[in-house]
């Protein structure tokens, strides 16, 4: 009954177009009112527990340094490089999107800061090249949940500690996963184009004006490896290589492209404090809502509902597949993991599967309710960025769902996929 009138609750006020912060945030009160004697400061405790998180603070620093990316030319730089090799097919530009969507996953290990970073150049770009800017918003944002796959990831390093699973093992499961996951956006991303008649460039690029794309990008192309190499040396934490990626990013576009003035350097960190404002925001309450369902052991009822239904492993992990999926729609990816993995991970387990292939499922999952509808974080971004509704983005985003989810059932029954380089 308190699950019934917590969702119930939730759904009433989204539907009444109430900012998802506060629903999540009153349907907790209300749920919390009714059905304990707790008193109602926890839900401010929580919300601030939720975001006092050393790992959290990589998210502000990732966005501004995509921010300055754009703002100092080497978003744009990327872009170009990327543009000479695929920018003549069908639908070049879309795929050029998801391909630098790819790249600074690797930098910014996070989807919120993949796509504030990539969407604030691309989207505008493929608006002006003739690309509906629904279809421009939505291929964005689901390109955008890659951020938490291809490492470094921070819900990977969240998941390595609750799990007590090895975190580098996790960083190189998440690679392939990640790439397939690109691969399957731009398959879906031809195919709509062809569709819709959104062409390539005019001109194939010669091989000298790659070699002259790779030599203006390379300082753009050294980030991830600065970043990566540092953390996978131990020279920094994902969240110091934040920092770091900031002032690489400040230092490149004031000194080397000399494209970053005080004006830019200004709006950069304007916008990286409005849309981490809203993020936070969020997680916080999510956080709330998150101990409230935990409190009233709601995800363990779950847990034991799905292993009564059925003995047989497929079809258990296609039912939480399917819960996770739902719960994404909803909760962040941090305080879902961190609630969900002790439940489920022994349930997967049982049936075979390893602690590494779990985790990238679980976040698989996770991502993909970034960019689904009503929470969809990821959606939230990319709608304010291209100025429309999320309506509008969620009727064009339902094709890279499906492509995200069929690489998420290879990743749940192909072992290898996972496991090859481990």
């Amino acid at each position: 009954m308190d699950a019934i009138l917590l969702f119930g609750v939730f759904f009433v006020l989204l539907f009444l177009s109430v900012p998802i912060g506060y629903a999540i945030g009153i349907s907790s009160l209300i749920a919390m009112v009714t059905f304990t004697d707790m008193p109602t400061l926890m839900i401010a405790q929580n919300a601030v527990a939720g975001v006092d998180s050393f790992p959290l603070l990589a998210i502000p620093f990732f966005m501004l340094a995509g921010n300055i990316m754009s703002s100092g030319g080497i978003a744009k730089r990327l872009v170009n490089f990327f543009e000479s090799f695929i920018g003549h097919i069908t639908g070049g530009l879309g795929m050029v999107t998801v391909v630098v969507c790819m790249f600074f996953a690797a930098i910014s290990g996070s989807a919120v800061a993949t796509v504030s970073a990539v969407g604030a150049f691309m989207i505008p770009q493929m608006v002006d090249r003739g690309y509906d800017k629904a279809f421009s918003a939505a291929l964005t944002a689901a390109a955008g949940t890659i951020g938490v796959i291809i490492p470094p990831s921070v819900p990977f390093v969240i998941y390595g500690v609750v799990s007590g699973t090895s975190i580098t093992d996790m960083f190189t499961a998440g690679f392939l996963p990640g790439i397939l996951m690109g691969v399957a956006l731009m398959i879906v991303c031809y195919i709509i184009s062809k569709k819709r008649g959104y062409r390539g460039s005019d001109k194939r690029s010669s091989a000298k004006d790659i070699l002259v794309a790779f030599k203006d990008a390379i300082w753009a192309i050294l980030s991830p490896v600065i970043i990566l190499g540092g953390i996978y040396s131990g020279i920094f934490t994902p969240t110091e290589a934040a920092v770091v990626s900031v002032v690489y990013s400040f230092i490149v576009g004031i000194f080397v492209y000399k494209e970053l003035d005080l004006k830019g350097a200004y709006n950069a960190v304007r916008d990286a404090i409005v849309v981490n404002g809203a993020t936070t925001f969020m997680v916080g309450l999510s956080t709330a809502f998150a101990a409230f369902l935990t409190m009233q052991q709601i995800p363990m009822k779950i847990a034991m509902f799905i292993t009564s239904l059925s003995d047989n492993g497929i079809v258990v992990l296609l039912l939480i597949n399917i819960l996770l999926v739902i719960i994404g729609m909803f909760i962040d990816n941090i305080p879902a993991t961190i609630i969900l993995t002790p439940i489920l991970l022994p349930i997967v387990m049982s049936f075979g599967m390893s602690p590494v292939t779990f985790g990238i499922m679980l976040t698989m999952n996770l991502a993909i309710g970034f960019c689904t509808p009503p929470y969809g974080i990821d959606l939230f971004v990319a709608a304010s960025i291209s100025k429309i509704s999320i309506g509008e983005i969620s009727k064009q985003i339902m094709y890279f769902i499906l492509a995200l989810i069929v690489v998420l059932m290879c990743v749940t029954f192909v072992r290898p996929l996972t496991m090859m380089f481990l």
